[in-house]
């Protein structure tokens, strides 16, 4: 029996390794099956380890809009584009301006 991904992850965890990069791919692989409230909880882990972890503002970000809370995703998307701006990756700073642009319309129809 092979163990998914989110089981070695946890197994990692129960062993006592943790880290930003242990978190991220936790919260990712939860965002992946639908489980936002996981993936929103792994990636602020994430977060505390690593303040500058681009792709975790992202992924937390998403984790929150499709949660349906718009209003802290604005807030998290902003400031990951403020932080992928400062470490040059560009790219992050382009896809969470396209997440931020989605939350702010979906707080407009609210």
């Amino acid at each position: 029996m092979t163990m998914t991904m989110i089981e070695n992850l946890h197994s990692m965890l129960e062993r006592g390794v943790d880290s930003a990069l242990l978190r991220y791919s936790l919260g990712n692989e939860f965002l992946k099956l639908g489980n936002a409230d996981a993936a929103i909880s792994h990636l602020r882990q994430a977060l505390q380890f690593d303040h500058e972890y681009s792709a975790a503002w992202k992924a937390l970000g998403k984790a929150l809009a499709s949660s349906g809370n718009h209003a802290e995703a604005v807030d998290v998307l902003g400031h990951g584009i403020e932080v992928a701006e400062r470490r040059g990756d560009i790219q992050a700073a382009k896809e969470m301006n396209v997440f931020r642009s989605r939350s702010l319309q979906a707080l407009e129809k609210a």
